[in-house]
């Protein structure tokens, strides 16, 4: 009886000792070194290592705030929530911060929004792929530990304010042409810009049988007729290339200065901020 009681001691003893093992963490020199592993501990281990990167799913949508852990594993029953376009039905199935997640067809991030502003400099692509050299994410890369996207793009030679963010609302924001963000560039041609060109971008034209217009388009008080003040609600700059090309210009600068309300003030080149709440509150009322 004895014997029994010292056995089931003992595997009770070990069946701490393993829920505790949990805690720490065995990386570079910390993993337990046992000359003669018992089978008990063997069956504990996971058989594969966990990836710090990856989350549960059920736990990433409770996280956004869409819903209680337990309903999320409803909802992930039901098919409402997808995994780079794939619907998920498992149980414990992991994703990455990287995935894009959506529930109900919204996008959902497991981390509070976060809304970062950077002066671009030249030289830096405008892209989250790897192998293009330097890019945006470079500079922005201490800004957060959130996943951050570029709002629309610069072109590498191109200077100025770009917006950074994990808020798909404020993104689809932005990419809506019609009801968007303004953002006002000052463009550099190679020459004076003709009075009649200037009303002629200012009216609309057609290039290739397509409209195209902006929102605003005036000379820069004080500087030569050559610098121009150009607002447009394109996401890209490509628009502004496609009109003065069309006009036989060469663009020698293109700078965004202004985002809706947002401006390069106490900002450096090259430098970034995180936006105030009263600057994320007005951006999401425009």
């Amino acid at each position: 009886m004895s014997k029994q009681q010292d056995s089931k001691g003992k595997g009770k003893t070990s069946g701490k000792g393993n829920a505790n093992s949990k805690t720490k963490s065995f990386t570079k020199g910390n993993a337990p070194f046992n000359k003669k592993p018992q089978s008990a501990k063997k069956a504990s281990q996971p058989s594969k290592s966990s990836n710090s990167d990856e989350i549960r799913l059920n736990k990433y949508v409770a996280n956004s705030g869409m819903c209680s852990r337990r309903e999320a594993d409803e909802n992930i029953a039901i098919g409402l929530v997808s995994v780079n376009g794939k619907v998920i039905n498992e149980m414990g199935y992991k994703v990455k911060r990287t995935d894009e997640v959506r529930f109900d067809g919204q996008r959902i991030a497991p981390e509070p929004p976060v809304y970062v502003l950077l002066n671009k400099p030249k030289g830096f692509a405008t892209t989250t792929a790897e192998g293009k050299g330097r890019t945006v994410m470079d500079l922005v890369a201490n800004a957060t530990n959130s996943n951050i996207k570029p709002i629309g793009r610069l072109g590498r030679n191109s200077l100025g304010l770009l917006l950074f963010t994990n808020d798909d609302k404020i993104m689809q924001k932005f990419t809506n042409s019609k009801n968007g963000v303004a953002r006002l560039f000052q463009v550099e041609l190679d020459k004076n810009l003709k009075f009649e060109d200037l009303k002629k971008i200012q009216e609309g034209f057609k290039v290739e049988g397509k409209l195209v217009s902006v929102e605003e388009i005036s000379y820069i008080q004080g500087e030569s007729k050559n610098q121009v003040g150009i607002k447009i609600k394109n996401t890209g700059n490509t628009i502004l290339r496609t009109i003065f090309d069309d006009l036989n210009y060469d663009i020698v600068k293109i700078d965004c200065v202004g985002i809706g309300h947002l401006t390069k003030k106490d900002i450096p080149r090259g430098h970034w901020k995180h936006l105030t709440e009263l600057e994320v509150n007005t951006l999401k009322m425009m």
